[in-house]
């Protein structure tokens, strides 16, 4: 009999997991993706022969969002941190609402004028990612929920520019009106969203147990955790710095570097798509990791084999000739598996191993705001130092650099966070290996237990 109450209760919780799973994830996929349709939509157009000061314009446009962008994860690292529960919905709502009326600025204005709008664009939308990942952290399910919400930015990239082809070549709308013509059909369903979001549950006792409490950090906090991980987040966020600036290049000049034109307007959703269900299946196998510890070190190992790959089909770009279509699947798989790792479930597990009181907030909006700080300023350096520069050139050189950088700097991640994990929690660090097996103390990251083993 206490068997089957055993069975039957089991079987509640995993239905009641995935009914959530597909409330939760659901709502923070389809939301992200529509954030996307306020902010991409542009990267679809080419603006040939447009210029601006002597500038590109795409390119001018393009460091313009990004400022407004920069500022608000600038912003981000104090109203991400500090917000709470009950003005989420709000900062939702007031956020998607002026990124569309930037969009129909940018219409309306004649050109430079209406580049301007684009930095209000940039400033709206900065939070949005820290705001929705705030509504699914710190639960029993984070790794699969994060991951439905990571894998929102690389279909939703695709398919904001295939959508603006599609708009652009089928229905003849200008590329100024364009994204606001997208942003105005996504801008109802995101307040339907935003409203969902909202109505899920806080965390159980369970999910406390399993990933700690959550909670906001103000400045004092978040200068003390920094200080406490120092040499670990500043080498994280080193190579995070490049893989940011090397995904924006990617995802806003992806119609520079390689030729589309032989191809249907859609490509670009099709290899995403592609790419999104291969790091859902990985990002999703994470669940069954419950040692954190044992998760962090996974995570470290795949991105640094990802790395390298990627160093391998940027280097070797002449002599490997991958067609334009494999070459944009490795590249988009590659960089998105390490890119997301950070932006997801890294930093969840990350609190939830050091017993962490905080939030995933603060975390992801100092490291956007030191990866866009970075773009702005390798787009300038390129547009002033090198505006004739080959871009298929110049981003596989940028490629294989970072993936260089990210192999180092996450090598030495992987052996700091062991060394402070056994410093931390009373592990020795290593014990005698002669003679019979000697008693090792260890600390259990999830119950703060101690046991002996032989």
């Amino acid at each position: 009999m206490e068997h089957r109450q055993r069975t039957l209760s089991a079987g509640k919780r995993g239905l009641s997991d995935f009914l959530f799973i597909l409330w939760a994830g659901g709502a923070a996929l389809l939301s992200y993706s529509l954030v996307y349709a306020l902010r991409k939509p542009y990267t679809a157009a080419a603006f040939d022969g447009l210029e601006v000061f002597g500038m590109d314009y795409k390119v001018v446009v393009t460091i313009v969002q990004i400022v407004g962008y920069v500022l608000s994860k600038f912003m981000g690292i104090k109203l991400i941190s500090e917000l709470r529960r009950e003005n989420r919905l709000r900062f939702i709502f007031l956020s998607v609402v002026t990124a569309e009326f930037s969009l129909l600025l940018f219409g309306l204005l004649p050109t430079p004028y209406n580049i301007g709008a684009m930095f209000l664009n940039g400033l709206s939308l900065g939070c949005m990612w820290g705001v929705i990942f705030s509504f699914i952290e710190g639960r029993r399910v984070t790794d699969i929920l994060a991951s439905l919400l990571g894998v929102s930015m690389v279909v939703s990239s695709g398919v904001a520019k295939s959508a603006g082809l599609f708009v652009m070549d089928t229905w003849g709308v200008s590329a100024f009106w364009m994204p606001a013509l997208i942003g105005a059909i996504a801008l109802p369903v995101l307040f339907v969203l935003g409203w969902a979001l909202n109505r899920l549950p806080d965390p159980t006792p369970d999910d406390i147990a399993s990933k700690s409490e959550r909670e906001p950090l103000d400045g004092n906090q978040r200068r003390e955790l920094f200080r406490r991980f120092m040499p670990f987040l500043t080498l994280l966020f080193a190579a995070n710095i490049a893989l940011v600036i090397l995904r924006d290049i990617k995802e806003d000049f992806l119609v520079k570097i390689i030729d589309v034109s032989a191809y249907s307007s859609w490509l670009f959703a099709q290899v995403d798509s592609l790419v999104t269900l291969l790091i859902l299946a990985i990002f999703g196998l994470m669940v069954f990791i419950k040692s954190h510890l044992k998760a962090l070190s996974v995570l470290l190992g795949l991105i640094m084999v990802c790395m390298g790959g990627m160093g391998i089909v940027s280097f070797g770009y002449s002599a490997i000739r991958l067609t334009p279509v494999m070459w944009l699947f490795l590249q988009s798989l590659c960089l998105y598996i390490a890119y997301l790792t950070f932006q997801t479930i890294f930093f969840d597990r990350f609190i939830a191993c050091f017993k962490i009181r905080g939030n995933v907030g603060f975390f992801i909006a100092l490291n956007d705001f030191l990866g866009y700080t970075g773009t702005v300023a390798v787009l300038t350096l390129k547009e002033f130092a090198g505006p004739d520069i080959d871009w298929t050139h110049f981003y596989n050189r940028m490629a294989g650099y970072t993936a260089v950088i990210c192999c180092a700097a996450f090598a030495a991640s992987f052996l700091y966070l062991h060394r402070h994990y056994r410093k931390e929690f009373g592990v020795p660090a290593a014990a005698p290996m002669q003679g019979r097996p000697v008693p090792v103390t260890v600390a259990d990251e999830n119950t703060r237990g101690v046991y002996t083993i032989a």
